[in-house]
């Protein structure tokens, strides 16, 4: 047997004790009165919707602070407190759980998005064990069913009282804490080593284009209005409201924004970037292809060329070079038509374009695979973790 067998063999082999919420404990509200200018300048700590939803604990960030009135009544947070977000646009996140598992060194005030749960008796539950059993399948079941709404979805305080939880014995909390904490950190290292290597394929794809694209006087150069044909004048915003939905890509300056039921392109094109901060940022790529059907709005410039390498070379080329000399606005970088026009683009012979496409192509695809299978073994990481932390939450209820 296992230590964990051997602890519940000892200590409730006959089931634990299971409670609801409101029968041990008390929900209470989160900061009210407040408007957004308290948020502003305050000298007061409080949780906010996002440290409840990612798990943070005390991890509060640097900017969580609220203005707090002398003598003003709010519920302050202690250790062994649970937050639930109060409220989501999906049921599967509304009332996702952190529990406070440290000493709290100064008042801790809750945001009215927050919903807060206290035990009348702090010692039956341990915080770390508190924060892996609010997580697990069983009750986040239970906690999603104490929401409803149509547009949004908001937990009820008088269904979340009902939720019912394992009481297993503190010696089993303590072991069931140890074996997921330890899960966890080798997890959380697995991911680290995983994102590390794509990170270093994806930084030697930029190498390697650099090298490859690095030309000197020895080739031709040209400029975008002489080697491809600018469509920019068949293009066409639609508001959110008035698009009709379907499966045609809806294109912008950065991607697809939504999908909609027509079409004004059916083929090969490359969109570049003409507005918005990645153009300076280039968290995302400025130059991108597009293929089949597709609609296209006005943040996004329009290139047709007449072969694959062509237009792939110069993709490549505009994603490898700062274009800062040639965006205007700093409020809205905006890169228009006639500076993209004059942008130098290298002309090698299209045998050395194909050459050159090619490998990047080749070194592409290999990051991509590397990319799907880093996520997929993530995503396996994942359900297993979750797998074995249900199975060891998961108790025979005592018979009373």
């Amino acid at each position: 047997m296992s230590a964990i067998d051997d602890l519940i063999a000892l200590h409730c082999s006959d089931g634990v004790q299971y409670a609801a919420l409101g029968d041990v404990g008390t929900i209470f509200g989160g900061l009210t009165g407040k408007s957004k200018a308290d948020f502003t300048g305050g000298k007061s700590r409080y949780v906010s919707y996002v440290n409840a939803f990612n798990n943070m604990d005390v991890n509060i960030g640097a900017d969580d602070f609220v203005r707090i009135a002398p003598g003003e009544k709010q519920r302050t947070l202690a250790r062994g407190d649970v937050i639930f977000t109060a409220s989501s646009e999906t049921p599967e996140e509304v009332g996702m759980s952190s529990v406070i598992t440290d000493e709290v060194s100064e008042p801790l005030y809750l945001n009215s998005f927050c919903i807060g749960y206290r035990l009348d008796d702090v010692s039956i539950l341990e915080p770390d064990f508190a924060k892996y059993l609010f997580r697990s399948s069983g009750l986040r079941m239970q906690i999603v069913r104490t929401a409803s709404g149509v547009t949004r979805y908001n937990v009820s305080k008088t269904r979340l009282a009902k939720v019912r939880f394992p009481i297993p014995p503190v010696e089993v909390q303590k072991e069931i804490v140890r074996i997921l904490d330890l899960s966890t950190s080798l997890n959380v290292q697995l991911e680290g080593e995983l994102a590390a290597e794509l990170a270093a394929r994806r930084h030697q794809f930029v190498h390697f284009r650099s090298a490859l694209l690095s030309f000197q006087d020895d080739v031709e150069w040209s400029t975008l209005d002489r080697l491809a044909g600018n469509r920019d004048s068949r293009r066409r915003p639609v508001t959110k409201a008035a698009r009709q939905p379907g499966e045609i890509p809806y294109y912008g300056a950065s991607g697809v924004v939504d999908y909609v039921s027509e079409y004004i392109f059916d083929g090969d094109y490359l969109l570049v970037s003409e507005d918005g901060a990645n153009l300076l940022a280039r968290s995302t790529p400025i130059a991108f292809s597009i293929s089949g059907k597709t609609w296209v709005n006005n943040h996004a410039h329009i290139l047709e060329f007449d072969a694959y390498a062509k237009r792939r070379f110069v993709e490549l080329y505009l994603n490898s070079i700062d274009l800062s000399p040639y965006i205007t606005g700093s409020a809205q970088p905006k890169l228009n038509q006639s500076n993209l026009n004059r942008i130098p683009i290298p002309s090698p012979p299209l045998s050395e374009q194909e050459r050159i496409v090619a490998i990047l192509d080749n070194y592409s695809a290999l990051v991509d695979d590397l990319s799907i299978c880093l996520r997929a073994e993530r995503g396996a990481r994942r359900k297993q973790y979750e797998h074995y932390r249900d199975k060891l939450l998961t108790f025979e209820e005592a018979v009373a």
